[in-house]
């Protein structure tokens, strides 16, 4: 939870009343968030300005500076309306053009215009450090998303956002004295110790990121500094906003935050300039930022029954007012309310949020408290799958072999190539890994146990390890697009390692699952399991690989569970494993 730092005299200005520590530590209680620390004590003895520390959820975004927490706060004690935001003028005077050369990186962005900001040196400082707080929050310490502000009145509108070659970029960053070029840029702040760790963003990219005003002038290059030239001070009156993002949701979160939070200071307040984000290769062009409110729908038996309470209507509509939720009866349902959310709260996702607001709002201390109905009680018990993979541990311990737990992403390479094997597309892909090592979600047990060996090399042979783990695949026709699949899988590797080590191993498994050998299948139609040599699986040493056919009951289709066989020597080569070794693997759903 971040933990946000304010002036203990300029929030009871804005709370319009003075608290003691006790008195205030109980409305945080009340409210969800939590008082960490009071620095009177300590400030007495140093001169300093008191302050009070406290912890925020990690998504209530709003809350990352003095002047949400003050907003929030006096909307739920009642002593204050929400901000009514508004854009002036409704069209756009100034424009942002996205090149298409941001398809190679950071290819989203959004824009606001703050027009007769009046700035005092708290609520500069505030300004800034809403920033940070949001860098290293939501935006992921910049990798995500990124924010500029600028002195407008430094700049010529409109603007360009692209891509531009080094040799081309030359500009004086925020707080330099000389320029910096774009060849050496890279290279210049890997020293420096507060920017240094965000290099690495754009450090292999070929070109690199600007916005540029109609006069070519650079005002920043994201996600790194700002330009000296468009510095913010106490003296801006215009503040241009520009965030530029590898997410088109969070960066309009974010343009929302800080237009939302620092309207307070224009001189006709909550009033933002708009600007248009024109994206001429995607034929797309929109304004931003967009103050429309958000519509969900909650129902309110839901609410009163995981609140344990009766609460009409209206009673709901004034309690989720206090947690700047504007909501009203349904013209269509009469269980339902329409719930509008404002800007602030992007954290509101589901009506189990809305509900969540409500209990806050009537007061979790004053939530009715009833002992469980003796109908309702109920034992807790593990699932079935993980019933199944006990027993499976059990009976491969007791046969003598160990249980490794490796990582469950491993590289493309592992996954496929390595076994000598192609991509069949059933992989869940990362799509912004941080290594090569970590590309995929694996979609066999394999290669972990191998890479668990190849670590253990010089331990004493035999090596037999095993492992009951999940795999995923991909399938589309699924809400999440991908499932889950419980597999059991073991390795034998030593001087030698024959057919009979995996599949002895086997046996044993499926005995302990009752499942009998049918040793001629074609002639039966009993529960019971076979292998099957299989010439295509290429993991294997050609002749000494099969597949295991398993019929669940009498009567039924038999289908293929798994595979067992000797490991090809390409195979042991490619994870260096120098010995013999012979595997296993089986799903291990088949015993539900």
């Amino acid at each position: 939870m971040p933990t946000v730092a304010v002036d203990k005299a300029d929030l009871f200005e804005l709370l319009g009343k003075e608290y003691t520590t006790k008195d205030f530590d109980e409305l945080c209680f009340e409210f969800g968030i939590e008082l960490d620390e009071d620095t009177t004590e300590e400030c007495s003895k140093t001169g300093e300005r008191p302050q009070y520390k406290i912890e925020i959820p990690a998504n209530r975004y709003d809350m990352l500076c003095i002047e949400g927490i003050a907003q929030a706060l006096n909307e739920f004690l009642g002593r204050r309306e929400q901000p009514q935001y508004k854009l002036s003028p409704q069209v756009p005077n100034v424009s942002l053009t996205v090149d298409e050369s941001t398809l190679q990186g950071r290819p989203y962005a959004a824009a606001a215009i703050l027009r007769n900001v009046k700035f005092t040196q708290r609520s500069y400082d505030s300004f800034l450090a809403l920033q940070d707080k949001l860098h290293s929050n939501l935006c992921r310490n910049r990798t995500l998303v990124a924010m500029g502000t600028h002195d407008l009145d430094a700049l010529s509108p409109p603007f360009t956002y692209k891509f531009l070659a080094k040799n081309e970029i030359s500009f004086i960053p925020l707080n330099q004295t000389k320029e910096v070029k774009g060849e050496d840029f890279v290279e210049f702040y890997k020293q420096d110790k507060h920017l240094g760790k965000f290099i690495h963003i754009i450090e292999d990219f070929p070109k690199l990121p600007v916005i540029l005003d109609s006069k070519n002038n650079i005002a920043s290059l994201p996600p790194i500094i700002n330009s000296e030239r468009s510095k913010v001070s106490l003296d801006t009156k215009n503040v241009f906003i520009e965030v530029t993002a590898t997410d088109k949701t969070k960066a309009e979160i974010v343009v929302n935050q800080l237009v939302a939070m620092f309207s307070h200071y224009c001189e006709d307040q909550f009033s933002i300039e708009p600007v248009e984000i024109v994206s001429k290769h995607n034929n797309e062009s929109r304004v931003t930022p967009n103050l429309t409110p958000r519509v969900m729908q909650a129902e309110i038996d839901y609410i009163n029954s995981c609140l344990g309470l009766k609460l009409t209507p209206a009673e709901i509509v004034a309690l989720l007012k206090k947690m700047s939720l504007v909501a009203s009866p349904s013209k269509t349902d009469a269980n339902l309310l329409d719930v509008q959310i404002p800007i602030t709260r992007p954290d509101i996702l589901h009506q189990a949020d809305i509900m969540e607001d409500a209990a806050i709002g009537y007061g979790y201390n004053n939530l009715p408290k009833s002992a469980m109905a003796a109908s309702s009680n109920l034992s807790g018990a593990p699932l079935p799958i993980n019933k199944v993979s006990d027993i499976l541990r059990n009976a491969s311990a007791q046969s003598g072999w160990l249980e490794v737990m490796p990582l469950t992403l491993c590289s493309h390479d592992e996954c496929f190539k390595f076994l000598n094997q192609s991509d069949d597309s059933r992989a869940v892909k990362l799509a912004n890994p941080k290594t090569a090592e970590y590309q995929v979600v694996r979609t066999t047990l394999i290669p972990g146990i191998l890479k668990t060996i190849r670590e253990n090399r010089k331990h004493t042979l035999p090596i037999k390890v095993f492992e009951s783990g999940d795999v995923v695949f991909k399938d589309e026709s699924l809400e999440r697009r991908a499932f889950n699949e419980r597999h059991w899988a073991a390795v034998h590797a030593g001087k030698t390692s024959g057919f009979e080590h995996a599949q002895g191993l086997l046996g044993k498994i499926m005995q302990t699952m009752r499942t009998p050998w049918l040793p001629e299948p074609s002639k039966s139609t009993e529960k019971g399991y076979w292998i099957e040599e299989d010439v295509e699986n290429k993991t294997y040493f050609p002749g000494r690989g099969a597949k295991v056919f398993y019929r669940h009951k009498n009567g039924e289709d038999a289908k293929v569970v798994g595979s067992v066989g000797v490991l090809h020597p390409q195979v042991l080569n490619q994870f260096e494993i120098p010995y013999a070794a012979s595997a296993v693997e089986i799903n291990a759903e088949i015993f539900l």
